[in-house]
């Protein structure tokens, strides 16, 4: 696999990155020939990338980053699953969080069920969680993963459009500290998630 250059650090050939990413060896050196990959040249005329340059290319192209390269490059990558069933404001949030927030991994789910699913099999870290939603309704799958080790055990940051003070008190009581009325600004949520 990887393996230490002349000067000490990780690298990763050509072929070894179309591995890593699924892909032909001539793909990969496509990539670098076309400035896409960050890389450099041995002596002997073969390219070598850094693990880090790999990292921030599979995830500038949204694919699935191996937890062995996130070892590597020693990163806290940090997962958070979206949940909401406005899909405008869902794919909006996405965008913006992972472009302003870079070790922040984000998922999405649109309805309860989809959550609790994802939930289980992923166990982000973070949670950005609306009340009404269809299925399962968002204080339901919060006493849910409050009350099961199947989940994890996420910090949860509500977005809602509800005004229900007693729907709030509940969530306070599963651990919830930040409520976001919308319209919410998505710089503030940004800075909540930086602080977890």
């Amino acid at each position: 696999m990887a393996r230490k250059s002349d000067t000490g650090p990780v690298v990763f050939s050509a072929l070894e990155v179309a591995n890593i990413c699924g892909v032909v060896n001539q793909t990969a050196i496509n990539w670098i020939k076309n400035n896409y990959l960050k890389a450099f040249k041995t002596p002997g005329g073969q390219f070598r990338v850094y693990p880090e340059d790999l990292l921030l290319f599979m995830k500038s192209r949204k694919m699935r980053i191996p937890e062995s390269l996130l070892k590597l490059c020693r990163v806290d990558v940090k997962t958070l699953l979206i949940v909401d069933d406005d899909k405008a404001f869902n794919d909006v949030s996405a965008k913006f969080i992972a472009s302003h927030l870079e070790k922040v991994d984000v998922l999405q789910a649109f309805d309860g069920f989809e959550a609790g699913s994802l939930m289980q099999k992923c166990k982000p870290g973070l949670l950005m969680l609306d009340l009404d939603l269809p299925g399962i309704d968002g204080v339901s799958l919060l006493k849910r993963i409050r009350e099961s080790p199947d989940f994890g055990s996420p910090k949860v940051i509500i977005v809602t459009a509800m005004e229900d003070p007693e729907m709030e008190k509940k969530c306070r009581s599963y651990g919830v500290s930040y409520i976001f009325k919308k319209p919410v600004a998505l710089p503030e949520i940004c800075g909540v998630i930086k602080g977890f």
